[in-house]
């Protein structure tokens, strides 16, 4: 990423959900490393509903591998 420390580790649900919208955004970013380039796009998809809910379907999908890596906030019976 930028060099940082990362891990998919987080102590709980609310600090996973901002790590999976993190690393959508991160994606994003490394596909097209050009701020004025992505600040143009903005308006192709910020007023389009099937863009937004893909948006969301990518988070959720970041998600779901965050909450996997941590066992479900770290319930052992969700973790196997």
């Amino acid at each position: 990423m930028t060099g940082e420390a990362f891990s998919l580790r987080t102590p709980n649900p609310t600090s996973g959900f901002e790590l999976a919208i993190r690393l959508a955004r991160l994606a994003v970013k490394t596909t097209q490393p050009d701020a004025d380039i992505r600040k143009s796009l903005r308006a192709d998809y910020d007023q389009n509903a099937g863009l937004l809910i893909e948006i969301s379907h990518i988070v959720a999908v970041h998600f779901n591998t965050i909450a996997a890596a941590n066992a479900y906030w770290l319930d052992p019976e969700l973790a196997q």
